[in-house]
């Protein structure tokens, strides 16, 4: 702790809080010193409490604007919730694939035709097939459902994508 004489401003440095008055070594002035506030601590607290609300709103708004951004950038999602397969007259059998395109934002959106990709073990594109949605306009939240006979049989098929048509261009 650090007192200061109140005649000369001489400072002196103490482990703890005199009990007593002190009398200054440089000019003999006596005066009391006061025991140390713990206003101190609970300023810090508050501080640190302020400091950590602020860092929560920080990131709350850091968020808010990320997805805004990013629904700006992808106002639809489409997402494949359903793949099961059909065998034709033939005996061939044909991937159904199902799903949903969603609007991101609180805005009217044309949907655009969907692209199903499939592709092998490897990753590699074995058939595109575009088509279009039931919906060709989608309203702000909204969903649309979709189901889709691929054309070309199922053989070889390890894995099932879609794209937006105007994603991919």
């Amino acid at each position: 702790m650090k007192i200061t004489c109140d005649f000369c401003k001489t400072e002196y440095s103490l482990d703890r809080a005199p009990t007593s008055p002190v009398k200054c070594a440089l000019c003999g002035h006596t005066w009391a010193v006061a025991a140390p506030s713990h206003r101190n601590t609970l300023l810090v607290f508050v501080a640190a409490l302020c400091a950590l609300l602020s860092a929560v709103v920080f990131a709350v708004v850091v968020v808010t604007r990320h997805q805004v951004a990013a629904a700006q950038n992808q106002p639809l999602v489409a997402r494949v919730t359903d793949i099961h397969t059909v065998v034709d007259a033939a005996g061939v059998g044909h991937l159904v694939v199902s799903g949903t395109v969603t609007n991101q934002t609180d805005e009217i959106w044309g949907v655009p035709d969907l692209i199903v990709v499939s592709r092998d073990a490897a990753g590699n594109v074995v058939a595109r097939q575009k088509f279009m949605p039931s919906a060709t306009l989608l309203d702000a939240g909204g969903v649309a459902h979709f189901s889709h006979t691929l054309s070309s049989p199922s053989a070889g098929v390890k894995k099932i994508t879609l794209e937006l048509k105007d994603m991919t261009e």
